[in-house]
């Protein structure tokens, strides 16, 4: 059981707090940002830090090649609007493996691997070069990636890496902050986390914050968030599925059906670009037990030992087991 023991201060003057200190602390500090509503407020929290203290930061940002235009315009507008306090801004388009939970014949898929028939084109400045970055290897996954970044980052001096993760999205996210098996900066600083390098260290600074706490900052600050969230919600999107990251994901799949809507052009290239794109956008949007909601549903007439059995003979040879049992 994990105890949660309120603060003296609220979220908005909470954070500001921990962004002081990271800046005032690090020498150099880099906000990892996704174009989504977390990161985006964290991103503007920050830059506003930074012009008080009249220090720059850098912004790290992952671009999945699968993404809605309005965020590729997004992440330019919040790029060009905290120039002045930006050193580094590294747009990164690089292959990366991510999971495709839209089929079973190729359940994992790489961004920017087909030079032919890409999805869209990367700005002029984003990073394509594979030996951009020392440790990048061909293929790697994001969560090799970043980990790789943090010690290239840091460079053998101490560094943070700002996340804006929240604990009410998930358990995991939970644990990342109140685990005793991580080294925190100190007693004092739980939502730190040092990172393998041992140089550079990861910082949630608003890892509190609700998702009524995230829009009600948006409404009461002249912020720009992504325009795609008011699509979103004028779609009908519950605001707990509106997610903006890769789309090929066990919960992201979920809202394949909006790129027909949206952007029917894009739509129709990653048809062509991700096996079974077509596949899961019909069945997650609907009333389906395991594309929609990851539930299976046992016959009656079956146990579990030949229904798990049955599963396994109706998946491709390359990721099932056929059995002589049934």
């Amino acid at each position: 059981m994990f105890e949660k023991i309120p603060l003296r201060e609220n979220v908005l003057e909470a954070a500001r707090q921990r962004i002081k200190w990271t800046l005032e602390t690090f020498p150099r500090v880099c906000v990892s940002f996704s174009g989504g509503k977390d990161s985006t407020l964290m991103l503007h929290l920050v830059a506003e830090e930074a012009r008080r203290q009249k220090t720059k930061i850098c912004i790290l940002f992952i671009d999945w090649e699968a993404q809605f235009q309005m965020t590729i315009d997004h992440v330019m507008r919040m790029k060009n609007l905290y120039r002045d306090v930006t050193e580094s801004f590294w747009w990164v388009a690089l292959p990366f493996t991510t999971i495709n939970a839209v089929s079973q014949l190729q359940p994992e898929w790489i961004c920017w691997g087909d030079h032919l028939n890409l999805v869209r084109e990367p700005p002029y400045e984003a990073i394509r070069d594979t030996d951009w970055f020392p440790f990048y290897e061909e293929g790697m996954t994001f969560e090799a990636f970043v980990q790789g970044f943090a010690e290239w980052f840091a460079g053998n001096r101490p560094a943070a890496v700002m996340v804006g993760i929240r604990t009410e999205e998930s358990v995991n996210r939970l644990r990342c902050i109140v685990s005793d098996k991580k080294n925190a900066y100190s007693d004092d600083k739980p939502w730190t986390s040092k990172t393998r390098s041992g140089h550079s260290w990861n910082v949630y600074p608003i890892y509190d914050w609700k998702t009524a706490d995230i829009w009600t900052w948006f409404a009461k600050f002249d912020g720009p968030c992504n325009p795609l969230y008011e699509l979103m919600y004028q779609a009908g999107v519950p605001l707990r599925f509106m997610r903006i990251c890769e789309p090929f994901g066990p919960e992201q799949r979920q809202g394949l059906w909006l790129y027909h809507v949206l952007e029917p052009e894009r739509w129709a290239k990653l048809c062509q670009r991700v096996p079974g794109a077509s596949t899961g956008a019909r069945y997650a949007s609907d009333s389906s037990l395991f594309y929609g909601r990851r539930q299976l549903v046992k016959p009656e007439h079956l146990s579990w030992k030949k229904y798990a059995l049955l599963l396994l003979d109706s998946m491709p040879n390359t990721t099932g087991i056929k059995s002589p049992y049934i």
